[in-house]
């Protein structure tokens, strides 16, 4: 048989004037389709851009913040950015869809700096100048490599497809770390890694081979899911910095349907306790200071320096009748690191009989100087309450104050801080209402935060439109993690499992 011809670039415009044709038409095909500004219009006004990126304060090494008009009848737009210590990138087309090389250049030529953007927008044949708009570029580098999370559709009494995935934040590249379809009828929870280190993590697995999943020193354990004693299974983790223990929250959780509310379902538990287990000895501590009896304890987290306990607890109400009744304290209880056990007093640090309000989702910086938390009218489930917003405590003075700077009218909630505490992340259901989208945002060194900008993506308003799944708890990661998918679903669906003992103070 005959090796077919193949051949080079050169050849193909030197000597074939017919394939130089063909070439140049297949190349202004793809790259001319669409119209350059002419004869624009000046508008005053700014665009109006999906996302809103107008304003956002993005790290070095961000993916390109592409983006597309709001309106759908725009043909084609047209954009320029600038740099104010340099450097210029162009888009032109649906969206503007910039290089992501010559993005990162221009990024990091205007550290410190500013991007001016001038859009220009077609429709109808007619082009529409806009104000021109900034976005500032840090000189605090993001402390990550990406983030994990968990991608969960709006479904509540069956296991739909779900799953943990990470995101290389300097691309949009997205990697599956395990999906329930390696472990049918199993419903994945919350991927926690120890302040992102990603050769320490956890979650959790529910259903007929349940386990909770502990990575550590570069082994697999699978925990007993379930403890009678405990009255539940293990769930809501945080790692204390050691590495040597994590806490716990064991939740029998029940949920309802509201026929008549903005709000479409209820999230609530029934029993709820706190504790710390030890994965060298398993052992379980149990401590009646988080484990009251009339007393619902939830959501815990350390201090950065391993010395205190984070949690909140709510006096218990008549389930499900009082469930708009059940508000929670923000408390702590001191641990010592030696002996694994926790103090003998709780500090109330936020105190819903003087708030009348709901505290969850306690998350320290890891520089010790800022508690994040989301604060709710009532309960702890967050992602289901409009009112959710993010508050700020400040544990060097005591005081607290709503992050009025990225709050909206949709619920904030599920936030981590980077390694270096300068930035954060949550989610958000501004958007539309009903999905879960990650924002980030930058904390400056008086404590106030930068507009939030969405997770970017290639096209994002394809891309958003068409994601029919919310993210849940995400994470910055310091590195990518590694992992062999396939054996993790063996392993889940085996029914090897270490058992747990139980140690009480």
């Amino acid at each position: 048989m005959r090796t077919p011809k193949i051949f080079s670039l050169s050849e193909l415009t030197m000597k074939r004037p017919l394939y130089l044709f063909l070439y140049s038409f297949i190349l202004l095909f793809f790259t001319g389709c669409h119209s350059k500004p002419t004869d624009a219009t000046q508008k005053d006004g700014l665009p109006d851009i999906y996302p809103d990126y107008v304003g956002v304060t993005i790290p070095v090494g961000i993916a390109p913040l592409n983006f597309s008009m709001a309106d759908d009848e725009v043909e084609t737009i047209d954009v320029e950015v600038k740099g104010s210590k340099g450097g210029t990138i162009h888009a032109n087309g649906d969206y503007a869809d910039f290089d992501i090389d010559e993005w990162h250049q221009l990024v990091e030529q205007n550290k410190g700096g500013t991007l001016t953007l001038t859009v220009c927008a077609e429709k109808e044949g007619q082009w529409t100048r806009y104000r021109d708009f900034q976005i500032m570029v840090s000189d605090e580098a993001l402390d990550a490599w990406g983030i994990t999370y968990r991608c969960i559709p709006p479904s509540y009494e069956i296991y739909s497809k779900m799953g943990l995935y990470q995101r290389d934040l300097s691309n949009f590249d997205e990697s599956a770390l395990l999906e329930n379809t390696q472990t049918p009828d199993q419903c994945i929870n919350c991927h926690t890694a120890n302040r992102t280190n990603p050769d320490q993590y956890v979650f959790h697995v529910r259903g007929s081979h349940g386990a909770t999943f502990v990575h550590r020193n570069g082994e697999d354990e699978l925990l007993k899911a379930v403890n009678d004693s405990l009255g539940g299974s293990m769930v809501y983790p945080y790692w204390h910095p050691g590495g040597r223990y994590y806490a716990f929250s064991t939740n029998k959780t029940s949920q309802m349907f509201h026929t008549a509310s903005n709000k479409r379902i209820e999230v609530y538990d029934n029993e709820s306790d706190v504790f710390v287990y030890d994965t060298q000895t398993h052992a379980i501590l149990k401590d009646t200071l988080t484990m009251k009896l009339l007393w619902a304890e939830n959501t815990p987290a350390f201090s950065p320096d391993g010395q205190w306990l984070y949690f909140t607890t709510a006096l218990r109400q008549f389930y499900p009748r009082d469930y708009d009744k059940e508000r929670y304290s923000l408390c702590r209880v001191s641990f010592d690191e030696k002996t694994g056990s926790l103090g003998t007093q709780v500090d109330t640090l936020i105190n819903t009989a003087i708030t009348g309000k709901s505290v969850t989702w306690p998350r320290p910086s890891y520089d010790g100087r800022y508690l994040m938390y989301t604060q709710t009218d009532y309960g702890y489930f967050s992602i289901w309450h409009p009112e959710a917003d993010l508050w700020l405590l400040d544990l060097q003075t005591g005081e607290t104050r709503p992050l009025d700077e990225v709050n909206s009218d949709g619920a904030e909630s599920l936030h981590n801080w980077s390694n270096d505490s300068r930035w954060f992340l949550f989610t958000s259901r501004r958007d539309d209402g009903l999905y879960s989208r990650i924002y980030f945002s930058m904390m400056d060194k008086d404590g106030r935060a930068t507009k939030p900008f969405m997770l970017p993506q290639r096209n994002p308003k394809q891309f958003y439109r068409r994601l029919l799944y919310s993210y849940n708890t995400p994470d910055f990661t310091s590195r990518p993690v590694k992992n062999d998918a396939r054996l993790m679903g063996r392993d889940i669906e085996s029914d090897q499992r270490t058992p747990t003992t139980l140690r009480s103070k």
